[in-house]
């Protein structure tokens, strides 16, 4: 949340446009496969029993949720103001690994069948908090968030219903936009995380030779040419939990696509957070820090309606307030 990351891009404007277009094919392609993979992960995460909560209609999972948000931002910057930055990573990297697992837990047994595949994919989430652990580079930290962004996308979407979730995506708008434009402590706590190179963020190298690992003050404010584009990983989790509980509780007609729960409210959704992130990179590329819920959140929701108005869903019942009424 905050999309602050990317600033002037050089004082060559064909340079500056070179590298806003890499930035943005790179953002479009890593939020994407994030929605495809929650997507993908939704009927196994149902079929293994993981949704979170009792009742996912119930609109009160949203304000719990955000209040254990609020709790956790509160405690990332006590944490970063006390200096003792290797608890935060710490709880990251067992966090990171937890949710790793619970996307393994049902891809690697689908392959390897029996005890084995369970052992594999424990394995396997180990070997993802290890290499987060030791070597943090820019494709270990894209490859680590790609996996537990789609799987705790997933995990919100089977566990949040139309309601609850529109729910979720408006009041974190609202949230991040003051945490940006009035108490700008998201702007401090974007920089803090990206600094401690842990899976938080999403990073989109800017020239063949970047290294995450050999970069200094990643997370600084400059005004200078920067070698690599920042996007934080909740501004890709956020809008796809939308995206997937369309996939699961929106009675619309699957659009047949093979291992997906791809419906036309879902599609819609997706293309509604590319629309808000295509115009979020246009206002960040004016060289001043936004807010990057505000637009991919409004999009993902106005996609989401749309299609399901589009698929003979009446508004009330897509919003999902029909009992209510």
């Amino acid at each position: 949340m905050g999309s602050d990351e990317a600033r002037d891009a050089g004082p060559d404007p064909a340079e500056a446009r070179r590298r806003m277009a890499i930035a943005g094919v790179g953002a479009v392609a890593l939020f994407l496969v994030v929605q495809l993979g929650a997507l993908a992960l939704v009927d196994p995460f149902v079929s293994a029993g993981y949704q979170q909560v009792e009742d996912p209609t119930d609109p009160t999972n949203s304000v719990l949720y955000v209040g254990v948000l609020l709790v956790a931002t509160g405690g990332i910057l006590l944490v970063v103001r006390l200096g003792v930055e290797w608890v935060l990573r710490a709880v990251i990297l067992l966090t990171s690994g937890l949710l790793a697992w619970y996307v393994l837990s049902v891809v690697v047994p689908a392959v390897v069948p029996g005890a084995l595949g369970g052992w594999l994919a424990l394995a396997a989430a180990a070997g993802v908090t290890i290499a987060l652990y030791v070597h943090p580079e820019w494709y270990v930290i894209d490859a680590a968030g790609v996996l537990i962004g789609a799987g705790g996308a997933g995990l919100f979407g089977i566990s949040f219903g139309p309601l609850p979730a529109i729910l979720l995506l408006s009041i974190l708008a609202v949230y991040d936009a003051i945490a940006v434009y009035r108490t700008e402590h998201m702007l401090d706590l974007a920089e803090s995380v990206t600094d401690l190179r842990l899976p938080l963020v999403l990073v989109i190298p800017l020239s063949r030779s970047y290294s995450f690992l050999e970069a200094e003050g990643v997370g600084a404010q400059s005004e200078g040419p920067r070698d690599a584009f920042f996007i934080g990983l909740g501004d890709a989790v956020i809008p796809t939990v939308l995206v997937a509980s369309a996939g699961v509780f929106v009675q619309a007609p699957s659009l047949g696509v093979p291992g997906l729960a791809l419906t036309l409210p879902a599609l819609t959704a997706m293309l509604g957070t590319v629309v808000g992130l295509i115009a979020l990179l246009g206002m960040v590329a004016k060289g001043r820090a936004h807010a990057g819920l505000p637009l991919l959140n409004g999009g993902t929701i106005a996609g989401y309606l749309i299609g399901a108005t589009a698929a003979g869903i009446p508004l009330v019942e897509a919003v999902g307030i029909a009992p209510y009424l």
